[in-house]
């Protein structure tokens, strides 16, 4: 093989395969159909144009006929007349007309047989078209289908090797870091703050004091302590020991410049 059937050859290859390539199922389909509809309008016209013809030669064989009968009903008014001579004229023109009746006649019968095999053939065409129509549907929906099967499967192929969820549970793990940074933050701000001194007088307030408040009452209903003292008793050493400490704290801050 010579160098340029070789390089023609390669050609075509590369451009079937471009071709091949650039084909889209569902627009090719359309295109399909879109064709075979021109084709039947074209079959339409034709077989519209042949049954006109047909149409045309039974006028023209009517035609014929009546004009047969017409230079037949003259000859006999020649006859009539006594005038051979015309009649055999008139008869003359009847045979011609016969003839062209009869010519006429196997013209149109062909014609018609021809239209009817013509009518066939459009019928079949036109439920050929039909069927296309019907099969497009069904390949376009199952191009769709298989494409949207086919760009899932790609996506979990793509997340197969469980990089995007790594680095999802990197990116939560560093949110749990966040938060719990912000949480010792606000601990750790509570504390300087002074809010944890606080927080522990307000417990004893609404623990110690209310038990020895209800200690001295049942003293008191019980006659071992007078209602009074235990109402207006000393606070108890924790509690002396809280105030003692806000005191020292107070103090020091005062001390500093």
């Amino acid at each position: 093989m010579g160098f340029f059937s070789r390089l023609g050859t390669l050609i075509k290859s590369n451009l079937n395969d471009l071709i091949s390539k650039a084909e889209d199922p569902s627009k090719m389909l359309d295109q399909l159909v879109l064709d075979m509809q021109s084709q039947l309008i074209d079959a339409k016209k034709q077989v519209a144009v042949s049954i006109a013809d047909e149409k045309r030669l039974k006028k023209q064989f009517d035609e014929q006929g009546e004009l047969a009968s017409e230079w037949e009903r003259k000859a006999m008014i020649a006859v009539r007349a006594g005038d051979d001579q015309l009649a055999r004229e008139a008869l003359k023109r009847q045979t011609e007309h016969q003839s062209q009746f009869a010519e006429f006649g196997k013209q149109w019968e062909l014609q018609k047989a021809a239209v009817e095999k013509l009518k066939e053939q459009l019928r079949a065409l036109n439920e050929r078209i039909e069927e296309a129509r019907r099969k497009k549907n069904i390949l376009i929906a199952r191009q769709k289908r298989a494409e949207a099967q086919k760009s899932i499967q790609d996506t979990m192929q793509g997340l197969s090797d469980n990089s995007a969820f790594d680095a999802f549970d990197r990116m939560a793990n560093k949110v749990d870091q966040i938060e719990a940074e912000a949480e010792a933050s606000v601990e750790l701000g509570g504390e300087l703050s002074g809010d944890t001194l606080a927080q522990k007088f307000k417990a004893l307030e609404s623990s110690s004091v209310g038990t020895d408040d209800a200690l001295s009452a049942l003293k008191a209903k019980m006659g071992l302590a007078p209602a009074a003292s235990a109402n207006q008793g000393a606070l108890p050493a924790a509690r002396v020991a809280i105030e003692e400490e806000v005191a020292e704290t107070a103090q020091g801050e005062s001390k500093r410049p």
